[in-house]
């Protein structure tokens, strides 16, 4: 290579070095600022192709997107004095780069002072409301009037909060385990009333089923003696209509049962024998 070569070579190079150190690109999702010797230049660069001073300017770019800060779960006290766990989150954005850095420098700086004021408010705003407004009926009245407050206070740091939403919201664990011992307590005392509402109806149900018996029984004895009864009359009726054509032979077989049932083996009778018991025997 020739010395003419060496020099073209050396002076493009030397100008792909000065055109890195003085151009630069801002993107369409970036602002930028530019610093000379560590001091910002007024103004705010937008998207495009800027040029600056080589090695005495450089610049800063900032996120022009919406941004997201998830605040870590704190504790507030309701009107109606109740412990509540609060989790939320805040939608911010960047709208004076120039003002931000000088009063905040970074995103984690600027996440902080966020995270201070937008607790500060949250915690005031939930202290007007009970904990059912807060729960259920009025919680975006609340969150819109927590993200006004809290825009009003960061205007002065070049952010705006565009929106606070709750999360998630939950009881502290001395609250839940009061609550849970609560509602074991309730759930033992209704298993109480239903086992002794069912001891009741058991004793009722036994209770009527024992008369329900008994009447049962007294009506199946009655039936059998009217039963029994009726059946002796026939019976009667017929060995009177049977014997009485031959009273002789019904005397005569009433006869022979007595002496069956008076004349065994250890009876002793003493009997004269004009006795009328002996009067077949004769």
């Amino acid at each position: 290579m020739n010395r003419s070569n060496m020099t073209l070579v050396i002076a493009l190079a030397a100008v792909f070095i000065l055109a890195q150190q003085c151009l630069y690109r801002v993107d369409q999702t970036e602002r930028a600022i530019v610093l000379q010797l560590g001091r910002p230049l007024d103004g705010v660069r937008q998207p495009g192709l800027h040029a600056k001073l080589p090695f005495i300017q450089n610049v800063i770019f900032f996120d022009s997107r919406i941004l997201d800060y998830d605040s870590k779960p704190s504790e507030v006290i309701t009107r109606d004095k109740k412990a509540l766990v609060v989790n939320n989150y805040t939608k911010w954005r960047i709208v004076e780069p120039l003002h931000f850095y000088r009063t905040v420098r970074s995103i984690p700086r600027a996440q902080a002072r966020l995270d201070d004021i937008v607790y500060s408010e949250m915690r005031q705003a939930l202290g007007q409301y009970n904990l059912i407004d807060i729960v259920a009926e009025k919680r975006s009245e609340i969150m819109h009037q927590v993200s006004e407050a809290s825009n009003r206070l960061v205007h002065e740091f070049g952010i705006e909060v565009l929106d606070v939403r709750i999360k998630g919201t939950d009881l502290p664990p001395e609250n839940e385990r009061a609550i849970f011992g609560r509602m074991r307590a309730e759930r033992e005392r209704q298993a109480k009333q239903y086992r002794s509402e069912g001891m009741e109806e058991s004793a009722k149900i036994k209770a009527a089923t024992d008369r329900e018996r008994t009447v049962l029984l007294a009506d199946a004895e009655r039936e059998g003696e009217i039963l029994r009864g009726d059946g002796d009359a026939e019976a009667t009726r017929i060995y009177a209509a049977a014997l009485s054509p031959a009273q002789d032979f019904y005397e005569f077989q009433r006869s022979l049962e007595a002496y069956r049932k008076g004349l065994r083996a250890s009876s002793r009778l003493i009997l004269t024998p004009e006795s009328q018991f002996l009067k077949h025997m004769r």
